[in-house]
């Protein structure tokens, strides 16, 4: 295999289009010390509409299912030669919402060869402004980036490449324009319509946002480079050499479709193939945005989520990892005993670094960060009550916004919190993924760390059992340390009855 460690790709999953990004990774010095850019090398735009296959009941149906795998094992083909550290695809909207999106997950990553994270609205809306701050013109003070995609649009107010207000809402160009303009057609009702519904959504964030306040707006994604480019082919800005997006233009546009009463029989220069099926409902939520935030002229940058998950990638391996931020962030805010954390991760990771690599879909680097956190965050449901506190911070991760996160991240994430203590039987035979390797570390750190002080642990030798006759793990601790710490070999034997509950035999051994 052939692996260039400057180049990154970022594979976004949207609920219109599959799209795959590849960049060249160039430092450049400056009087600060190096800085690093990415260039594009490379891309692939696939029209899957993924969330034309989403049925009133939530579910894909079979042939957007397939358009997807088929476009991912194009790019799988593309992406032969990368390693896994140097890729990371993301999905968004459809796949949150889609309840058999697990089961097309686990189709769409063998077709990849990558691993898939369906990622929430805020964290969407973080990368996305991450990628377009890196596109777009320089600006002085605040600026705000809308990105419309095809079930959700992203609001970010941040300043440099630091976001500061983040909101996801749930209408996009696919979703918007099936709703209002089913077969295509257009005509000034429906389109008032569907820009009032826009504008109900946007109106529960206008007064922070206004407060906020902003020097620069920013449209990033293909809709509003669909919208722009039709604006300005067509002549429909106040002037021919202004570029971008304006309430003008916007006006024009709408005026154009109605007029031509079906978007197939519209007649606009660059107008291409795949978008007049979405492109109603796009220009009607653009039009709401322009209303409610009152705005005259946007920016366009290409500069989007795929771009910011490059950045993001980036940052992970030049060790300024945001779930590290983030983290940090939880244990200042839940007051967490940062010495005790210490303690279980640290006894945690080096009981999990005994067992044998992990299968090829995992990477034992990622398992152990995944664990630390997993340490540093098993209390913080504390603050609100210790009865069952394991439960409390296992809901907080679940449910509590988590820059850097995917989705998958969290919940497997808030299960390590459930687990860590307490009954095992809430977790067996649940249908939630438990690694039972990581778990069994966390819980073995757990007890050997009770006392809460800075004594020195024993070598303690653990492997796992996992014939058909006798599945489990083994724990090898010595004599003489149990004899002088009774409470530890107290909890261990509480610890063999409770995995035997689950059907996995846990053998202490004193040696």
């Amino acid at each position: 295999m052939t692996q260039n460690p400057r180049l990154l790709a970022a594979v976004d999953m949207g609920s219109n289009s599959f799209r795959l990004m590849i960049g060249r990774v160039d430092e450049t010095p400056t009087a600060s010390g190096p800085a690093s850019q990415i260039f594009q090398v490379d891309a692939l735009r696939e029209p899957v509409r993924l969330a034309a296959g989403l049925t009133p009941d939530k579910y894909l149906d079979q042939p957007a299912r397939r358009r997807g795998v088929d476009a991912l094992r194009r790019f799988g083909d593309r992406l032969r030669d990368f390693a896994p550290e140097q890729v990371r695809a993301v999905a968004t909207n459809t796949l949150r919402v889609a309840k058999n999106a697990s089961d097309f997950l686990i189709e769409a990553e063998a077709a990849l060869g990558f691993p898939i994270e369906v990622i929430a609205g805020r964290e969407e809306a973080r990368l996305i402004y991450l990628g377009a701050s890196h596109d777009a013109p320089a600006c002085q003070g605040n600026r705000l980036v809308v990105d419309i995609g095809g079930g959700s649009t992203e609001f970010i107010i941040g300043s440099g490449y630091q976001s500061k207000l983040m909101e996801s809402l749930y209408i996009g160009c696919v979703s918007h324009s099936r709703q209002f303009f089913p077969s295509g057609n257009v005509d000034e009702y429906a389109m008032k319509q569907a820009e009032l519904a826009a504008r109900r959504e946007i109106q529960v964030l206008v007064r922070q946002y206004k407060a906020a306040g902003w020097q620069q707006a920013v449209g990033s994604s293909g809709t509003a480079r669909a919208l722009a480019e039709l604006i300005e082919l067509n002549g429909m800005n106040d002037s021919t050499s202004e570029h971008g997006i304006t309430r003008e233009g916007l006006e024009r546009l709408k005026r154009a479709l109605v007029k031509a009463e079906n978007t197939n029989r519209v007649k606009l220069t660059g107008l291409k193939a795949d978008r007049i099926p979405v492109l109603p409902g796009g220009l009607s939520i653009m039009l709401g945005v322009f209303a409610e935030l009152d705005i005259d002229r946007m920016d366009v940058t290409d500069g989007a989520l795929r771009l910011g998950v490059l950045y993001d990638l980036l940052g992970r391996s030049h060790h300024e990892d945001m779930r590290t931020v983030t983290v940090d962030q939880f244990m200042r805010r839940y007051s967490v005993d940062r010495a005790q954390a210490t303690r279980v991760g640290q006894a945690a990771r080096n009981l999990l670094a005994q067992f044998p690599e992990p299968p090829r879909n995992e990477r034992r680097d990622d398992n152990l960060a995944l664990l630390g956190w997993a340490a540093s965050l098993h209390e913080i449901g504390m603050t609100i009550s210790h009865s069952g506190y394991h439960k409390h911070s296992a809901y907080i991760a679940t449910h509590a916004d988590m820059p850097g996160f995917s989705k998958t991240d969290q919940a497997r994430l808030a299960t390590l919190l459930l687990g860590h203590a307490g009954k095992l039987g809430k977790l067996s035979g649940s249908g939630k993924f438990v690694d039972w390797r990581m778990l069994f570390s966390l819980r073995l750190a757990f007890v050997l760390c009770r006392r809460r002080g800075d004594m020195k642990l024993p070598e303690i030798r653990i492997r796992q059992r996992s014939d058909e006759l006798d599945e489990g793990f083994e724990v090898r601790v010595p004599k003489a340390w149990i004899d002088e710490n009774p409470l530890v070999e107290y909890s261990l034997a509480q610890e063999a009855d409770e995995w035997e509950r689950v059907g996995k035999r846990y053998k202490v051994v004193y040696v």
